[in-house]
């Protein structure tokens, strides 16, 4: 029986009603030599070509400097990892292509060049093209010999992208459209060679996909956008007028543009997050490497309790992200596998894989750039003045880390989404969640059991866990009965249940790695990274505790706002943990090495 199947399989959102077991999840120690040799092969392109000219492509005027570093990686194979072997890629597994995108995630604005292109520029026709669309383009995109681009946003659809105005208009020979319209923020537009481009037919209602090549003409587009961060990544505004496309270039059928559009985003998103990974493995050694060096009061900074306790939370979140991103990554190539076994294509296997694991996608996106953002503001604080300082490496990171909240929809959305896509899946019979919030309803009416506990590695820490699914099932539960169908216009109340669901799988996913951990080098030299999952298990009850009361005291009142608190504390204990000396021996691990060592 293959390892696949000796797995006990999850469901996309599953973990928040059901027990996960250590030995059914992939933990990154796992990586076998060849893409730990793929990985040092995407550190080596971003020491040799990226890092030694950060100045020089962020201040290019031009596009040609990134699709000249972007020829290099396809020359190395760093675009092709994820496009199957008959078309000129690599076909590589889902989590192959993670650990790429986590290595090239410290490449600043060129990881953005590099992950839109393999991502949201490829995967379209990799995954809804015919195969005559494939054979065309997946292996000019593979190579690196054409470059792509996503336009999907305007000036009037944010984050309603269905809502867009660009029109597709059908010629009278019925051989080819023309498309109309303004699409912004639009990265590797000035370089690229083909556009996944998004409109509407006559008075559809969903957006229409097509591959359109940047010499069918009819394209315009104005300079590069002056923007915040991310100043190397060539993003524009560009205009369609006319623009000729053959009717044999649509992508997939009629109206399933928008479908198209947000599966691809689910990909985008875990892709953001373990691509934020690297980033912030990338600020914290530079924060580490400065602490050891800047000497204040004659000693170096990394001696004091203040700079201690900011790296050692840098590394716990950090920890705890990149264990719940490759958790994810191989539950999605589980189900790949297992669609392909019975007889799926590759193509439609991997949609399906990534459609069911869309809540945690999802999660990941939100929690891997909050992550981002925390560790690049931290670093510049490690660093004092010179953290402001244009000549210091935090100045790029904290700024090109901001964009990472609103890329592949914006953290507020994806919150929304994560509760949205969770109560609809409850309302199709595919998730049991009433069951389980009617038997905590239950639970809170009655007496606490006071029996003792049971034995076994880490019980204690699997009850919290235990409890908390508890709090969030209880809270969203009674929001359900309250609200019913306009649940959703209490974003508030949603959001908090959001936060809540983040925090568990989150560490839940840092307290697997660290059981599978101590399955394959025993519990003496897991010391450190106990110290890590500890962290991130407080940090996780102390932030669901406040998120919950913040939405039960929203929409309970009188008897039942009194009982939902008491159960809210009664499902939110834990035991006294030093988290302070957990984050120094932490700090001081990565001080003794120089650099970020988990």
């Amino acid at each position: 029986m293959s390892a696949v199947a000796e797995k006990t399989a999850l469901k996309g959102g599953e973990f928040l009603i059901k027990e996960t077991q250590a030995q059914d999840v992939f933990i990154p120690e796992e990586f076998d030599e060849e893409q730990n040799m793929i990985a040092a092969s995407c550190r080596d392109f971003l020491r040799t070509e990226i890092h030694p000219i950060l100045d020089e492509i962020d201040s290019a005027k031009s596009p040609e400097l990134m699709s000249s570093l972007m020829d290099k990686a396809g020359e190395l194979g760093l675009l092709g990892t994820a496009v199957p072997e008959e078309y000129e890629g690599f076909g590589m597994s889902f989590n192959t292509s993670m650990l790429v995108a986590e290595m090239l995630g410290a490449g600043y604005s060129f990881s953005v060049a590099q992950s839109a292109h393999t991502g949201i520029g490829t995967l379209p026709i990799l995954y809804y093209g015919n195969e005559e669309q494939k054979k065309k383009y997946l292996p000019k995109l593979a190579t690196g010999e054409w470059k792509a681009a996503y336009c999907l946003t305007e000036p009037d659809s944010g984050s309603d992208a269905n809502s867009g105005k660009t029109k597709a208009v059908l010629s009278s020979d019925g051989k080819s459209y023309a498309i109309t319209g303004q699409k912004m923020w639009i990265t590797n537009g000035g370089f690229a060679d083909l556009f996944i481009v998004f409109a509407k037919i006559e008075d559809d209602e969903n957006l229409t996909a097509f591959i359109v090549e940047k010499s069918f003409g009819g394209i315009t587009m104005n300079e590069p956008e002056h923007k915040m961060g991310i100043k190397g990544s060539d993003t524009r505004q560009i205009f369609f007028n006319d623009c000729p496309v053959p009717a044999e270039n649509m992508l997939s059928e009629r109206g399933k543009g928008f479908k198209i559009a947000v599966n691809i985003l689910n990909v985008g998103r875990i892709k953001l997050a373990i691509a934020a990974v690297g980033g912030s493995k990338n600020v914290l050694a530079s924060a580490v490497n400065y602490a050891n060096e800047r000497k204040q009061f004659g000693i170096s900074i990394g001696r004091f309790g203040a700079i201690k306790h900011k790296l050692g939370e840098m590394a716990a979140r950090i920890w705890a992200c990149e264990s719940a991103s490759y958790r994810a990554g191989q539950n999605i190539d589980d189900l790949i596998e297992k669609l392909k076994a019975e007889g799926k294509s590759d193509a439609e296997a991997k949609l399906k894989g990534l459609e069911q694991f869309a809540i945690e996608c999802a999660i990941m996106k939100v929690h891997g750039s909050e992550v981002l953002d925390f560790v690049a503001d931290e670093g510049v604080q490690v660093y004092g003045g010179m953290g402001y300082s244009a000549e210091a490496p935090m100045d790029r990171a904290y700024r090109d880390s901001r964009i990472n909240r609103i890329f592949e929809g914006t953290n507020e959305i994806n919150r929304l989404l994560i509760v949205d896509m969770l109560l609809k899946r409850a309302m199709k019979g595919e998730l049991d969640l009433m069951g389980p919030a009617q038997e905590v309803a239950k639970e809170i009416m009655a007496i606490p059991s006071f029996g003792e506990e049971e034995e076994g590695l880490f019980t204690a820490e699997k009850k919290v866990l235990q409890n908390l699914k508890k709090a969030v099932l209880m809270i969203a539960g009674a929001a359900v009965q309250k609200f019913m169908m306009k649940l959703s216009h209490e974003q508030e109340i949603l959001m908090h249940c959001a936060d809540m669901i983040i925090e568990i799988y989150t560490a839940e996913s840092a307290l697997l790695r660290l059981e599978k951990r101590i399955s394959l080098y025993g519990e003496e030299a897991n010391a450190l990274h106990k110290d890590l999952m500890k962290i991130t298990l407080q940090k996780a009850l102390i932030n669901a505790q406040a998120a919950g009361r913040e939405a039960i005291q929203s929409f309970a009142e009188g008897d039942e706002l009194r009982v939902m608190l008491l159960g809210l504390k009664r499902f939110t204990k834990m035991e006294p943990f030093n988290s302070k000396e957990a984050r120094r021996r932490v700090a001081d691990a990565m001080l003794a090495e120089n650099s970020y060592t988990f």
